[in-house]
């Protein structure tokens, strides 16, 4: 069974029992899972993880739902490539990808969803729906059909057509909505009031977010159990984020870091910084939807939200609801956000697959841009072990660069061939 006490609000600390709760009836706060560490420490250790198998059940410890029969279609463990060819172009000399492009349904979604979902059927609901910018709506119609229950997913209508066929595969109800995510996304929570749905990103959230953090606990352990200097991160809403951070920090608390003692078993994102997390926590957003670097920016301990405008479409969340929690991440870990200009996203998707043999969305291209920035402003020294997380596939946003579509055209004979490889030399 998950080792979990229940949830408390991150703003009132008020507790609640463990059941599809995602707000504080007192402050209206944002929810979080509640750990029994202590036990959790006598169970959980470098070996048993090991003995796991090759997805984020691996930890099911450190999971808030029962991983024993998880809806699970083998989302995590995803590749930590050295990134000689890109490391080389920007002069960094110990890079590394998280290439999150190559779960099952092509984006870092599948983690979030696996625990999302696994945790619905627990409470026993037998539909399952999200708002979504195209990467969720993939994964909750994938992993509705693994686990054959109804799917129901709302997204905006001028999402990106290889999204809408990578959710509609799977054969949910897909509802399109004239609006910004962010409408569609106050349209579901007042769907969530009067339907007995689980809501992956509303009344499940607070389970939700916690399969992110699987995403810091791989990238210690691919490392040989030790944590990077710095790690590039994309960002939405921030969740992804500030879970990443909460991972290495359990890591440390829990005593799963080669060299470290376990101090405290009790972990809260808000308020426990363990001394030996020292890697600092870069967040890129896209210029066009970039909340939460620019209160960073301008030293705003709040949020305040935009009208989103971006290429990057799965970034586009102009209210990111864990925004001031991802300030205070990047304040502990003395990182950075940075808005990358929406003429560079291009480039970083380019830059990447010509380095790396990697193709990514537009997010990838943002966090790609985003580390070139922190590598040429000396933000990253040259030696320093760093992490970039690439979190969807290339070919969900073939739109943004279709005008690397241009092949040369010859006739079926050697001579055609010939001429046109002559003239192209």
């Amino acid at each position: 069974m998950a080792f979990i006490n229940g949830l408390k609000c991150r703003e009132c600390g008020r507790e609640y029992p463990a059941e599809p709760l995602n707000v504080c009836e007192f402050c209206f706060g944002p929810l979080e899972v509640v750990y029994d560490y202590a036990t959790i420490s006598e169970v959980v250790s470098q070996d048993s993880i090991s003995k796991g198998p090759l997805s984020i059940w691996r930890y099911k410890d450190l999971l808030p739902a029962n991983g024993d029969d998880p809806v699970d279609i083998m989302a995590g463990f995803t590749p930590l490539i050295k990134a000689r060819g890109l490391g080389k172009q920007l002069g960094l000399n110990n890079l590394y990808i998280k290439n999150d492009s190559v779960n099952p349904s092509f984006s870092f979604k599948d983690r979030v969803v696996s625990v999302a979902a696994t945790k619905a059927l627990e409470f026993g609901y037998t539909t399952i729906a999200c708002a979504s910018t195209g990467n969720l709506a993939c994964s909750v119609a994938a992993h509705c059909a693994r686990a054959g229950v109804r799917a129901i997913v709302f997204i905006p209508s001028d999402l990106e057509r290889g999204k809408i066929v990578g959710a509609a595969i799977y054969n949910p109800i897909l509802v399109s909505v004239e609006g910004s995510y962010d409408q569609v996304n106050r349209l579901c929570s007042e769907l969530a009031d009067d339907y007995p749905w689980a809501f992956v990103n509303i009344n499940m959230r607070p389970y939700y977010a916690e399969g992110s953090k699987t995403l810091g606990y791989e990238v210690a352990e691919q490392l040989g159990w030790r944590l990077p200097d710095h790690v590039v991160v994309p960002s939405a809403s921030g969740a992804m984020f500030t879970k990443i951070w909460k991972g290495f920090n359990e890591l440390a608390c829990l005593g799963l870091l080669d060299g470290v003692d376990g101090s405290s078993f009790g972990v809260d994102q808000n308020t426990v910084h363990h001394p030996a997390v020292t890697t600092r926590m870069h967040m890129q957003q896209a210029e066009g939807c970039s909340p939460i670097a620019y209160a960073w920016a301008n030293n705003q301990s709040q949020v305040k939200a935009v009208q989103a405008n971006s290429i990057a479409k799965s970034l586009a969340i102009g209210n990111p609801a864990d925004g001031i929690y991802a300030i205070k991440v990047i304040e502990k870990s003395q990182g950075s956000a940075y808005a990358v200009p929406e003429n560079e996203i291009v480039n970083g998707i380019k830059l990447l697959a010509e380095t790396e043999g990697i193709f990514t969305e537009t997010a990838g291209g943002v966090t790609i841009s985003g580390l070139k920035n922190l590598a040429d402003s000396g933000a990253i020294k040259p030696d320093d072990l760093t992490v970039v997380y690439i979190t969807g596939n290339g070919l969900k946003t073939i739109e943004a660069v279709e005008e690397v579509v241009n092949p040369l055209s010859i006739k079926p004979s050697m001579r055609s061939f010939e001429e046109m490889f002559e003239g192209a030399k």
